[in-house]
């Protein structure tokens, strides 16, 4: 019987019908990255507040004072007094003389210096210029509240890590389009949810739940698109990231023309909404179809791509079965039960770790070093899109495995260097920054595709949103372990950065190369992939077995 690779390549290993489903899967990347980093234009802090003194509210109501004259009478008495301290985070602990008149608040206190006035700190009384243009004036996430707002983007990590287990078992075990739906669903509600969330305890519940939709979707459109090309034609995976990268661009841009943290929460996460309409225009996975015993519906599938395509299947495929093997509910230990599948698994959820945890990190250190804000964030994600160009010029060239392993190496060098660059030549840092952030974008979008070629069809969803959970983990470390040792040495982090990529790169060099070679149906195929010391690009031979997935 023939394998569902050959019965692919009679209809169409990426004509007309494989490039309209890439196209309508790939916009779910520009809605997940902006999720992703939506944080940092959500909780962007506020430009001007201070710290309300009790009673001060009601005599501005009585005096009629603007924003600006509240102020007045507020902070600069404090500053007078003690010029280090701003009035954000500590107030004078005074009451106001409200029998004095609107002109002297402070009468009572006579000619005494401010210097010698008690001070008290800030608990619930700030006040900002700008009250709803982030989720910092929002909820109060300032002064001993900050923490908060990393606490905010750890849940949302954390939401994308339950995600990968629970959306992505459920992926392989329901199918690929039944989920990918659902989550697009889920995405959009939570997010209004989270838009007119009335306390902080609510906005966090639901941002954790949308980060875990948003897993579902971004990791079952990948699989999706990988699933229904040739073997030759997988680079789509690498494509794909594009989108990805393309969200990280226009995001600053919504964010600039949007004034509110609501209009940017809703402008992210409404267009889920318009991906319901898939369910008529993408179909589920025939290779899933063919694991679950649903040979009759994968078939029908493929004379749909083929007609699409222009093609025509021959008389004989309409005998394809499944195969002989087992199909049983994916677990941990199918992916660590074999030799080659645990040395895969154990590389694979490092690199995903490291790629995060760097990738990340030298994003957050943009805001370190300051800058534009909006445009720094633009030209870091325009940095990004060359990535992909590079793997798509290289990676059915040279294979998967050494561009993987030297965009890690070269990640590693450049951190190290511009840790001990001098600070007098700014340009100089930022070039070689730059490399650096270009390298290990690389390896993030490589980690996608190796990923997914690794693992078998009945594991191949669970596989890979488990691998990558290890992604959001480090998320979760990247922002703790960033500041906390910049607070030590600036350059710190960059060494942290520079000796995992390093130990990464290495790492990679014993995964099998998968350039040219069909996907693995069972454990038993991924076991006979070639060795990392054998050839490279030959084609699996397949088992003799009923049918192929």
């Amino acid at each position: 019987m023939p394998s569902f690779d050959e019965v692919l390549k009679e209809a169409g290993e990426f004509g007309r019908f494989q490039k309209r489903v890439f196209f309508l899967l790939s916009q779910t990347g520009i809605t997940f990255s902006s999720l992703f980093a939506s944080v940092v234009f959500l909780g962007r802090a506020p430009d001007n507040f201070w710290c309300r003194i009790p009673g001060a509210a009601e005599l501005s109501d009585r005096c009629g004072w603007t924003l600006e004259e509240e102020r007045n009478f507020t902070v600069l008495p404090l500053q007078l007094g003690n010029e280090s301290v701003s009035g954000e985070c500590e107030r004078l602990d005074v009451a106001w003389d409200t029998s004095a008149g609107c002109a002297s608040p402070l009468a009572r206190y006579g000619n005494r210096s401010t210097g010698s006035l008690p001070l008290a700190p800030c608990h619930d009384n700030w006040v900002y210029e700008q009250p709803h243009s982030s989720i910092v004036s929002e909820y109060d996430l300032v002064c001993g509240n900050a923490w908060m707002l990393d606490l905010s983007q750890a849940i949302l990590n954390l939401g994308f890590l339950a995600g990968a287990f629970i959306l992505g078992y459920a992926a392989d075990r329901y199918g690929r389009i039944l989920i990918y739906l659902l989550s697009c669903l889920g995405v959009g509600i939570c997010g209004i949810i989270v838009a007119f969330s009335p306390n902080f305890t609510v906005f966090l519940i639901f941002r954790f739940l949308q980060g875990m939709f948003g897993k579902g979707t971004w990791m079952t459109c990948y699989v999706i698109v990988t699933e229904i090309v040739g073997s030759d034609q997988r680079i789509v995976g690498i494509v794909i990231q594009i989108f990805f990268t393309l969200g990280i661009i226009i995001l600053p841009g919504i964010a600039y023309l949007i004034p509110t943290w609501q209009g940017i929460q809703l402008a992210i996460s409404l267009p889920n909404f318009l991906f319901l309409l898939y369910y008529w225009v993408v179909p589920e996975s025939p290779r899933w179809l063919l694991t679950r015993k649903k040979g009759e519906k994968a078939l029908k599938i493929m004379r749909n791509i083929a007609k699409h395509n222009g093609k025509f299947l021959s008389p004989h495929y309409s005998e394809i079965t499944i195969s002989n093997e087992e199909v049983s509910n994916p677990s941990f230990l199918d992916l660590v039960r074999t030799p080659k599948m645990r040395r895969n698994t154990l590389i694979l959820m490092y690199a995903w770790f490291t790629s995060a945890l760097i990738y990340q990190g030298l994003v957050m250190r943009l805001g370190i070093i300051g800058g534009n804000l909006y445009l720094d964030f633009f030209i870091s994600g325009a940095v990004e899109l060359p990535a992909a160009f590079l793997i798509i010029v290289t990676i059915d060239r040279v294979g998967r495995r050494l561009p993987f392993a030297m965009s890690n190496i070269v990640a590693s060098v450049a951190c190290l260097i511009t840790a001990f660059l001098p600070e007098d030549i700014p340009w100089l840092k930022t070039t070689v920054a730059t490399l650096g952030r270009l390298s290990i974008t690389i390896a993030f979008e490589v980690v996608y595709l190796v990923n997914s070629e690794l693992y078998p069809t009945t594991l191949r969803n669970f596989g890979v949103s488990l691998c990558s959970s290890l992604c959001d983990l480090g998320g979760i470390i990247a922002p703790f372990l960033l500041f906390r040792l910049a607070a030590i040495w600036l350059e710190l982090p960059l060494i942290i950065f520079s000796i995992l990529a390093a130990v990464c790169g290495l790492l990679v060099l014993l995964l099998p190369e998968t350039k040219g070679i069909s996907l693995p149906e069972t454990l038993e195929d991924v076991e006979q992939l070639p060795s990392h010391f054998g050839k490279c690009g030959k084609k699996r031979k397949h088992r003799d077995t009923n049918s192929y997935i």
